[in-house]
């Protein structure tokens, strides 16, 4: 495994497991299978309604606390709940979490904010961070913050390399972690023949390629999968390398193409969202 040595000091593993559209009981098992395979990042989230699986797949596995980088995220209506974290922390069932984000940029998100720093001075989050926000929102953070953002958790992947954004956030400290690092669902981007024949070459599955060609170009990534094949796969990525040629030659895939599209529409309906937390398995 690889690390990254965020701006606190915190050391954060560079590849991960993560459990968004995952049911509890698809997350308990895909966390337990991760962890048993060497995995030591887990990422999920208030709104994915799967935070008690991923803390009984923690206990399951045997793997103590202190070694597993816990992340997940808050919901913008909880923003203003001063108990939002420790909420959090008991659908957890753990005493801290590692990584802390800012689920969207929507609602009262500079009190949210505010929250996470109590929660870091009190011990209770390791490091905060952001999560879906542009460099002007970030910037917004960051001319009132009194603990700065560690990790913006957005879509990057070979089609969408966020090249501005990634020069912004090194200048400020802040590591880019990426969601849909392998691209949409549409499996357009996997099937690129340039992914095929890196693969033949390293022996990797397209996706490996992929993956690794994230984690030199400064990614965290936390690929989900049900697969306990394809999570095996998924962390075995340190092994080999891509040449500097080739990292060039992924980086003119860019297209500057996302997915997934914010609207202030999209933004106000998260505010007013109330996912049922309490009443997930």
């Amino acid at each position: 495994m690889e690390y990254m040595n965020l701006n606190n000091g915190v050391e954060m593993p560079m590849a991960g497991i993560g459990t968004f559209r995952l049911t509890p009981d698809e997350a308990e098992y895909s966390v337990l299978s991760a962890l048993q395979c060497g995995c030591r990042l887990v990422d999920t989230a208030n709104a994915y309604m799967n935070e008690k699986a991923v803390g009984r797949a923690i206990k399951k596995s045997g793997v103590d606390r202190k070694d597993i980088f816990l992340e997940t995220k808050l919901w913008p209506s909880f923003y203003e709940q001063a108990d939002a974290v420790d909420k959090t922390l008991r659908r957890l069932d753990t005493d801290f979490i590692d990584l802390l984000l800012i689920h969207q940029p929507a609602g009262n998100y500079i009190t949210g904010y505010k929250l996470m720093e109590k929660a870091y001075r009190e011990g209770k989050v390791r490091a905060i961070g952001l999560s879906n926000f542009t460099a002007e929102q970030i910037r917004e953070i960051l001319d009132v913050c009194e603990v700065r953002p560690v990790v913006l958790q957005t879509e990057v992947h070979p089609y969408a390399q966020e090249k501005a954004l990634k020069a912004f956030l090194a200048g400020e400290g802040i590591v880019i972690q990426a969601w849909y690092p392998l691209g949409h669902g549409d499996r357009t981007l996997i099937r690129e023949p340039l992914f095929a024949e890196l693969g033949r070459k390293y022996g990797k599955s397209s996706a490996q390629i992929i993956l690794r060609w994230h984690i030199q170009d400064g990614n965290i990534v936390i690929p989900g999968s049900k697969n306990p094949d394809h999570i095996r796969d998924n962390l075995n990525l340190f092994d080999f390398s891509l040449a500097d040629e080739e990292m060039a030659r992924i980086s003119t895939m860019d297209q500057e193409k996302r997915y997934y599209h914010s609207t202030p529409e999209m933004l106000r309906r998260y505010a007013e969202m109330v996912p049922p937390v309490d009443e997930q398995k």
